[in-house]
């Protein structure tokens, strides 16, 4: 359990745990992380029967982590200190991990929500839309991303190797699950009203948009992959049927955007690319084994020949373009059509510079380091 100033009810808690271990004559211990309490919560914890650690990091993740880690058991439960949570009936987490299920998760919305218990906001919007986003993104068959009692195997644990050290915490664990293949289910679990009289730590706005932000960041797909190649696919089409002409009402002005949309689409590609090899050689991410037979083909002269070949095209056209004014055939050809030379000339330019600087930029990130 992380603990931060939980004085009114982290006594409770370990009680209530405890019970669940004697009465259902499970070998186990009761672990409160705690994370700088000044209002007593250490010593009410061990006067229950907790053993008590202290993490010196701040966060939620950090407490976890640090608790976690400190755990002796095969099996691992985590909860809140501050009475939310069913901490008695414990049993459908137990029995589920003991049948070979390696993270287990409470559903409160099956379980229950006791009144008071959660804000409006959050029972049905936060939770909701973000646990909506994390079964999208990640095809998680998770339904309660955030609910914070669940089980899982310290094996399991150690393979996921969890980084984040504040809330979002909740979600990288159930993400990482999903990426790494771990066998997840869930249970139903009731939701109390908190125990504490003092504001609460969750801020719900704050809190929120980091947990859709890691989300995001955790899948390059769908935050620079697909919408690049819809940039660029938009782009392309709309650039190549105006090259001839004017259509309908479109003119330079639209081809100039959609010059635009392929240039940030190759870069929104580009950046998925990168952050995914960066994310696989730091471990955020597990392998991808499709994109390192595909990065062993693409050699980084590979793509300096092709950004080159790119660049001589653009430079072709600009220097027609130059011609054109120097035997003053600019003003008669017209903006419209001068235009038309100028805008695919410019992108080529930029796409080739692109191309080679993302081909030397992986280089740098697949260099094996020692």
């Amino acid at each position: 359990m992380p603990c931060l100033n939980e004085a009114e009810t982290v006594g409770g808690c370990v009680e209530k745990a405890m019970r669940f271990l004697t009465d259902n004559q499970i070998k186990g211990e009761v672990i409160v992380a705690d994370n700088g309490s000044n209002d007593g919560s250490p010593q009410i914890a061990s006067d229950n029967g907790a053993r008590v650690v202290f993490v010196q990091e701040k966060g939620y993740g950090s407490a976890l982590m640090g608790g976690i880690s400190a755990a002796q058991g095969k099996y691992i439960i985590m909860g809140d200190s501050d009475g939310s949570h069913d901490l008695y009936n414990l049993m459908p987490f137990l029995e589920k991990l003991r049948e070979g299920f390696h993270l287990v998760v409470g559903n409160r919305f099956k379980g229950g929500i006791e009144p008071h218990a959660m804000s409006f906001l959050n029972k049905r919007i936060g939770n909701p839309f973000l646990s909506g986003i994390g079964r999208l993104i990640f095809k998680s068959k998770v339904k309660d991303f955030h609910c914070g009692l669940r089980g899982f195997t310290k094996k399991a644990y150690k393979k996921i190797d969890m980084r984040t050290t504040g809330m979002e915490f909740a979600s990288e664990m159930i993400v990482k699950a999903t990426l790494f293949d771990l066998k997840t289910t869930e249970v139903p679990t009731t939701m109390f009203p908190s125990g504490r009289t003092r504001a609460p730590h969750l801020k719900p706005f704050s809190d929120g948009w980091r947990h859709l932000r890691f989300l995001l960041l955790y899948s390059p797909k769908w935050l620079f992959l697909y919408p690049g190649f819809l940039l660029i696919l938009l782009g392309f089409i709309i650039g190549i049927l105006l090259i001839p002409g004017s259509l309908l009402s479109l003119d330079i002005h639209t081809m100039l955007y959609a010059a635009g949309g392929v240039i940030i689409g190759l870069q929104a590609v580009s950046f998925a690319i990168l952050t995914k090899v960066y994310a696989m050689q730091e471990k955020l991410l597990p392998q991808h084994p499709k994109l390192n037979k595909l990065l062993k083909k693409v050699k980084v002269e590979y793509m300096l020949g092709f950004g080159a070949v790119l660049l001589i095209l653009g430079l072709a056209g600009t220097i027609y373009a130059i011609s054109l004014m120097g035997e003053g055939n600019f003003s008669s050809l017209g903006i419209t059509r001068t235009m038309r030379i100028i805008i695919p000339s410019i992108t080529l330019l930029s796409v080739g510079f692109q191309i080679i600087f993302s081909g030397f930029f992986l280089s740098i990130l697949k260099l094996k380091i020692k």
